[in-house]
């Protein structure tokens, strides 16, 4: 099972260490990674694997979340199965 994970926010140092470090104390793999900076706004995309995860999925996602509110970050949680049905044509 897959989860798409999305940050967006303005750039600063340590989103992606937070974000991944949530992922890993939860075993959840990383398998992709794309983001970008456009001036100073920080946009980011990560796919990751769920299938070893040790918490419950609403549990993650709010932890995942929470990290990025104290940031001033807008994190978003999506189950892939959520995701791909969403943009459907």
């Amino acid at each position: 099972m897959r989860a798409v994970i999305t940050v967006i926010g303005k750039d600063m140092v340590g989103i992606l260490a937070r974000m991944s470090a949530i992922c890993a104390e939860n075993h959840v793999n990383v398998m992709e990674v794309t983001q970008s900076v456009m001036q100073d706004l920080f946009a980011m995309i990560m796919l990751v694997d769920i299938t070893k995860c040790t918490v419950p999925f609403s549990q993650l996602a709010d932890e995942l979340t929470d990290a990025g509110s104290k940031m001033n970050l807008t994190v978003h949680v999506m189950h892939e199965d959520i995701f791909n049905s969403m943009h459907r044509i």
